[in-house]
């Protein structure tokens, strides 16, 4: 599939590396659909794009979460550009702890159900809500379509991401799953797996934080937002992709 004039949906848009993923693909003529909780950052991404070349972007301010909301604009970006031909779901949060926690022999912490919850929610309960919504539509336009699924070096199992860790194996887990069913209907499907990329998020970690992180990178350095954009690019233009993961972790094993 080609990036010029290609409908792309992107969930988590305004920031981070959905914005980075926005203006790359803005920058290659596609017509952008960005979808964010934050309204101000929207506007801002969406008038990054537009510097950037964009055929034609818009913003919706949606919570994946929520089902209803979810339909809605994913109804509303259909008819605003006549279909969707690729969706990235890239929304995902992190509410990183400690399954439990013993001191002197005395448990002092349990994570809480809604910690687990809230992470569950956003990563997978939202890219299952957006990917059928989306596929709906492809199906429903006979054009095909590609769907992209942000997973994480730590799909694996990380210390201290019980709730992130289950949700970035689930979302690899779905990538397949669509593949196989949604291949009938011309869509592929396939993942990204991130280690350490260098964002906003990064760059306020401690010092010490960052050292230890950077010494589980081979390369010694942070991924950059551009090297992601460039997978999924790779992944929409290569159309015999699908139902397989791209890690791009600069050789982090965990």
């Amino acid at each position: 599939m080609q990036i010029k004039q290609s409908v792309i949906v992107i969930t988590g848009g305004a920031q981070g590396l959905g914005l980075a993923m926005a203006e790359h693909f803005a920058a290659a003529g596609a017509r952008l659909a960005l979808i964010d909780m934050n309204e101000a950052v929207l506007a801002d991404a969406v008038a990054s794009c537009q510097r950037q070349g964009a055929a034609d972007v818009r913003s919706y301010v949606t919570n994946v979460t929520d089902e209803s909301a979810v339909e809605a604009t994913f109804s509303q970006i259909d008819s605003d550009f006549n279909g969707i031909d690729v969706l990235i779901n890239n929304a995902g949060i992190l509410r990183d702890g400690m399954l439990i926690k013993y001191k002197n022999g005395e448990l002092t912490h349990k994570m809480p159900l809604q910690q687990w919850q809230s992470v569950i929610d956003v990563n997978l309960t939202g890219t299952f809500l957006c990917g059928r919504e989306a596929s709906a539509i492809m199906a429903k336009h006979e054009k095909g379509g590609v769907i992209i699924n942000i997973s994480s070096v730590a799909r694996a199992g990380n210390i201290g991401q019980t709730n992130y860790a289950a949700t970035k194996a689930g979302v690899v887990a779905m990538t397949v799953t669509w593949a196989r069913e949604l291949g009938r209907f011309g869509i592929r499907c396939g993942a990204i797996a991130p280690g350490f990329i260098e964002t906003p998020m990064t760059q306020a970690m401690k010092p010490e934080a960052v050292e230890r992180a950077l010494a589980m990178v081979p390369l010694r350095r942070w991924g950059q937002p551009e090297e992601v954009a460039d997978s999924a690019r790779y992944i929409i233009e290569n159309d015999f992709f699908s139902g397989r993961v791209i890690e791009i972790d600069g050789g982090v094993r965990l």
